[in-house]
């Protein structure tokens, strides 16, 4: 019996890689040079599934121009705005992802940040490789305090929940928390949590602002200069979650002009793209999207990603079904 033909378009753990050579017929795009649009395009018409990660778009005309044959999308990561996800149900294509596995490692680089920007570590760190710290000085480098602060949490799934965890726990932070749903009371209690019904309320009474919500038409550019005018002038905003949720110029003037004290970005609207005013400033720390960067978590997203293709071919419904 003939594999399933799974399009490919990064490289994975070995383990990942090894199991999908053993359970499918892997076409691999894995070369930048390769992975044209043009090339998918070629491609996609002669697979049953594609495996692209978060920073690979699927869009309506690559679904419609694969075909009849394509039949999944399993996505590698656990936000799908990379894949047209109404285009993909009018075709009859599934779409997954791989939530869960990730939660842990992306909120240890969500508090990574805040203490990186809020005790100016990424400056320290410049100095240091530039030769230019001549000793310690009493003055020097002085950053904030996180522990007794407040941080206003953006979203609060699992990843939202995981951060509160850590700062509730480790630092006494209190936690103010704003979701487009009603967070049960018993969830709240847990961080001793309050949600607020207003963003620009949540925003105002912030030390520290993390974003957890995923990319949709309702919060692109959710965090735009009148959102920076509510936050406090000794604010530190964290992204570790979709780049265009933050008009980037916006908070470039921000924290040019002093409007909040710093940020710490792990993604980017344009990746790997980062805006120019962005690389100017020093009270930024920026990281290459390693949210979900270390071994353990992506090869168990792969495995995750994996399992929803094998429940598929084999008649099952994959447990992360998300159209």
């Amino acid at each position: 019996m003939n594999k399933p033909s799974v399009l490919l378009l990064r490289q994975f753990p070995a383990e990942v890689e090894e199991r999908l050579d053993r359970d499918f017929s892997p076409v691999r795009l894995t070369i930048e040079a390769e992975r044209t649009r043009e090339h998918i395009l070629e491609v996609l018409p002669r697979c049953d599934a594609v495996c692209p990660s978060v920073v690979d778009r699927i869009d309506g005309e690559m679904i419609r121009h694969a075909g009849s044959r394509l039949r999944i999308i399993s996505n590698f990561g656990v936000g799908y705005d990379n894949i047209d996800v109404e285009a993909a149900r009018a075709a009859g294509v599934m779409v997954t992802n791989t939530p869960d596995v990730l939660t842990e490692t992306t909120a240890d680089i969500a508090l990574m940040l805040i203490l990186m920007a809020a005790r100016r570590a990424g400056e320290g760190e410049r100095l240091c490789r530039r030769g230019d710290w001549h000793g310690w000085e009493p003055a020097q480098l002085l950053g904030v305090d996180v522990t007794g602060k407040t941080l206003g949490l953006v979203g609060f799934g699992r990843i939202g929940q995981a951060v509160a965890s850590r700062a509730y726990n480790g630092f006494r932070m209190n936690i103010a928390v704003y979701s487009r749903s009603r967070v049960a009371p018993e969830v709240l209690a847990q961080y001793s949590a309050m949600q607020l019904d207003t963003l620009p309320e949540l925003l105002s009474r912030s030390d520290f602002v993390s974003l957890h919500c995923p990319s949709t038409p309702d919060t692109r550019g959710l965090i735009d200069a009148g959102a920076f005018s509510a936050m406090k002038r000794t604010a530190i905003l964290i992204n570790t979650a979709r780049g265009d949720i933050i008009d980037e110029p916006a908070l470039a003037e921000a924290l040019r002009n002093g409007m909040i004290a710093a940020a710490g970005l792990d993604v980017y609207a344009r990746e790997p793209l980062i805006d120019e005013g962005l690389l100017a400033l020093e009270n930024v720390v920026l990281l290459p999207h390693l949210g979900s960067a270390t071994r353990e978590t992506r090869t168990a997203m792969g495995m995750r990603m994996i399992d929803n293709l094998g429940d598929y071919f084999a008649g099952r419904e994959p447990r992360d079904r998300v159209a």
